[in-house]
């Protein structure tokens, strides 16, 4: 077999990029030293006088963590595959001789971000970059919320009873182990989705309800760019429209227009935003008992056209990223949640830049 020589990786590396190398139009699109100050920060790593071996670089870790989340891998996997593909050693910067972090310092670095409650300034500095790129908030804005499957625990009654009091149940106070294993901030809902045609084709007139068990993403994007601005995690049970209220609207968009689905009509929403100088688009709800007026139903129409477009945000999110909660615990999902909106903002980045470039 013909050893692999320098040139040999230097034309492989050639090949991928000739094919569009994802991560390596990340790095020519995206400054992650704007990063390094926020991590240093959250990271308050010792100044090496105790010894020991040295931290890895804080930005090269979050690059490793940018690339989990693109590809929704576990720790372990990221650590063999960036082991295994040039083009990830190529976007961390890592020559085949250097020292590759496995999966516990991995780990180890993003649960020392979750405990500082690093992702929100991480968040934060992105969305000044793109700000100051030009991508500032405009045309109004769109909110909407998803769900995030997280695994599904088997718990009593009275378990489950005890998790929404906000107790530990007494049987697992003296078992750490199992405790560590239990996620008391997820919950359970019903997901409605709509009934599939019948064989004689017909279409049942009740939606069907489907138990779900994890978080729930909300966030508010711009109309103009459709960029993530906003955004909170909360558990699947969470009310939808109480949220508006909790700081997911942006009072930098450069139009007051808010456009949501019905679940955000309330009396104390439309207070609130009248309040704020926000104008209201938000879906109006069918009259009970009652046909829903044809000049409502127009409104509604009109305002769909441009409300559905953060349905692509979280279609984006969930085909391409595989969000799902593999942690336990809100502040862990938080992390998750914040780094799937941080990349996606990344991605989106990147497209409009490459629009911009061939215009």
């Amino acid at each position: 077999m013909k050893q692999t020589g320098f040139f040999d990786v230097e034309e492989r590396l050639a090949r991928l990029s000739g094919l569009g190398d994802q991560l390596e139009a990340f790095s020519r699109t995206v400054d992650f030293e704007v990063f390094r100050p926020d991590l240093e920060q959250a990271l308050a790593y010792s100044d090496g006088r105790k010894g020991g071996r040295p931290p890895f670089d804080p930005v090269l870790m979050f690059k490793i963590l940018v690339i989990q989340t693109l590809n929704n891998l576990s720790d372990e996997r990221t650590e063999y595959l960036i082991n295994d593909r040039l083009s990830f050693m190529r976007f961390l910067g890592l020559g085949l001789s250097e020292r590759v972090p496995d999966a516990k310092p991995v780990w180890l670095f993003r649960e020392r971000l979750t405990q500082a409650g690093a992702i929100e300034r991480l968040f934060e500095r992105f969305d000044a970059t793109l700000r100051n790129a030009g991508y500032q908030p405009m045309l109004g804005q769109i909110l909407d919320a998803t769900l995030v499957a997280a695994p599904k625990q088997r718990n009593t009654n009275a378990e489950k009873a005890d998790l929404r009091e906000g107790r530990i149940p007494e049987d697992w106070q003296d078992k750490p182990a199992k405790l560590s294993h239990k996620d008391r901030h997820a919950r359970w809902t019903l997901k409605f989705t709509k009934a599939k045609r019948q064989d004689d084709g017909t279409i049942p007139t009740t939606d069907l309800a489907i138990p779900f068990f994890g978080y729930k993403s909300h966030i508010s994007i711009d109309r103009k760019f459709r960029f993530i601005r906003k955004w909170k995690t909360t558990d699947a049970a969470a009310s939808d429209g109480a949220r508006l209220r909790e700081g997911l609207l942006d009072n930098t968009n450069t139009a007051s227009s808010v456009w949501a689905d019905t679940a955000y009509r309330s009396r104390a929403n439309e207070d609130f935003m009248a309040k704020q100088g926000f104008v209201s688009k938000v879906h109006r709800k069918k009259p009970h008992l009652k046909p829903m007026p044809r000049h409502i139903q127009r409104s509604n129409a009109g305002k769909s056209v441009i409300r559905s477009r953060v349905e692509h945000v979280f279609a984006d999110q969930k085909s391409q990223t595989g969000l799902f909660i593999r942690t336990v615990g809100i502040t862990r999902a938080t992390m998750r949640i914040g780094l799937a909106n941080i990349v996606y903002n990344m991605r989106r980045f990147l497209f409009l830049e490459r629009i911009s470039a061939s215009a």
